[in-house]
């Protein structure tokens, strides 16, 4: 008998950009798997959910913000694979450019706010499946009509 391994974990994760083409990091607090790593904010998509429906879930309770589905304030960006020793992630990620509310840290969790046009992220550790993210996103930077800020 062959074991298969499990699906991956599907994640939906968001980027938030600001209009001077910001975006938001959040540290894992204490008591969490990789506490003290920074990622983009979002989590588990849950049984019943869609990607998007799981990223205003977890935008609302890890921020207290609220998205709206227009393809101008939030729209997919990426999908990608990431194994890790524990479980393979498939990150769904969204770019969102629009949002009502204060990111506010409910969670106990440190946040950031990132230039998109600089070259090198100022936080670290940054966890291992938000690099390709990263790397994406600032290729991508010439193409999402912001100004350079």
């Amino acid at each position: 008998m062959t074991d298969f391994p499990p699906p991956p974990l599907d994640v939906a994760v968001g980027i938030l950009l600001d209009s001077s083409g910001r975006y938001l990091l959040s540290c894992r607090p204490a008591g969490r798997p990789s506490a003290g790593f920074w990622e983009l904010p979002g989590g588990k998509v849950e049984p019943g959910e869609t990607g998007f429906q799981a990223l205003q879930r977890e935008l609302h309770e890890e921020l207290g913000l609220a998205i709206n589905a227009t393809a101008d304030h939030c729209q997919p960006f990426l999908t990608l694979e990431h194994a890790y020793p524990h479980a393979v992630v498939r990150l769904q990620v969204w770019l969102v450019r629009n949002w009502h509310g204060q990111p506010t840290p409910r969670e106990g969790q440190r946040l950031c706010w990132l230039s998109l046009w600089d070259d090198a992220v100022e936080v670290a550790p940054i966890l291992p499946a938000t690099i390709p993210v990263l790397e994406q996103l600032r290729a991508a930077r010439d193409t999402l009509s912001l100004p350079k800020g």
